[in-house]
């Protein structure tokens, strides 16, 4: 069980270690490196500037400080949410099987929160583990920065700390903190309905063809055939066969109690880390209900193709 204790972060003692210049990949999203061309008790100063990406830390040495800045789209202004205010960004980093040689920090207020133990740390205490995705809130604006500090070991030849990270704005998108599972379990409501047709990553409509919980990592998996893909931010759904179908899988948490439901539905959601994960999921005749009754109130945010 990992410890989220805060700890103090030393300015004094950061003022005294060493700042090694900037190291960063040339599109801003990812960055590798090596604790080999580190002097002990440097610490490394990296910007990335992309809603998500990779970090690989080979044999590490010393400490890097990670500043995240994305370029994330501008607040929407609804009634909901007028202008930025109330905005907050959910960011989540997720730390490979082979997470070795370090561990990671939240730094917020000039204080350190332990995110990610040195996974070598873990097995000893707790036996061989699967790493878990961590997540945490931000209002807009806020500096998201990680401290990555290395933990000390007679052999480093085989220690590579290495992780995924990604931030977004969840104004009203439906992205969703782990923890939050009552509100991703709960019905949408008509207004999220059409917004989630609006922001999500994903919108398709289609069938059940089977529900799989998977006990081990408390999530369900729906597998999906699709009759319409309105739009997909990453190729999901894969077309099989030639009668225009397409097909994949969505996940959601195994507490939410889904069933392998008879009908059509519209399937909404995100991108989590390359997987599709469910948001709202109307049957496609209430939605076309919903969609009307805002469409003759102007009030539709943007529209899809019904038939």
């Amino acid at each position: 069980m990992l410890l989220l204790t805060p700890v103090a972060l030393w300015p004094c003692l950061l003022s005294l270690l060493r700042t090694v210049c900037c190291n960063y990949s040339v599109d801003l999203c990812s960055w590798k490196g090596s604790g080999l061309s580190q002097e002990p008790g440097s610490v490394e100063q990296i910007f990335l500037h992309c809603a998500e990406g990779d970090v690989e830390w080979l044999y590490p040495v010393g400490a890097l400080h990670l500043s995240l800045s994305p370029r994330l789209p501008p607040w929407p202004a609804s009634p909901a949410t007028p202008g930025s205010r109330g905005a907050r960004v959910t960011a989540c980093i997720k730390p490979a099987e082979s997470f070795r040689g370090a561990q990671i920090y939240l730094e917020r207020d000039g204080e350190l929160q332990l995110l990610v133990r040195d996974q070598q740390e873990e097995e000893e205490e707790d036996g061989a583990i699967e790493p878990k995705v961590h997540c945490f809130s931000r209002s807009a604006g806020e500096k998201v920065a990680l401290f990555i500090q290395s933990t000390l070991h007679r052999d480093i030849s085989r220690r590579i700390a290495a992780f995924k990270y990604e931030l977004r704005g969840d104004w009203g998108s439906g992205v969703l903190l782990p923890q939050q599972i009552e509100r991703a379990c709960r019905p949408c409501n008509d207004t999220e309905v059409l917004m989630a047709v609006c922001t999500s990553d994903f919108v398709v409509r289609g069938h059940i063809r089977s529900v799989f919980h998977d006990a081990e990592r408390q999530e369900s998996i729906v597998s999906v055939s699709t009759t319409k893909i309105y739009r997909q931010k990453y190729t999901l759904f894969h077309p099989i066969g030639k009668y225009g179908k397409s097909f994949g899988e969505v996940r959601t948490f195994l507490k939410c109690g889904v069933k392998q439901g008879v009908g059509t539905f519209i399937f909404t959601g995100h991108v989590h880390f390359g997987e599709a994960w469910l948001g709202c999921a109307p049957r496609y005749k209430d939605f076309k209900r919903i969609s009307e009754v805002a469409k003759e109130a102007h009030e539709n945010q943007c529209e899809i193709e019904s038939d």
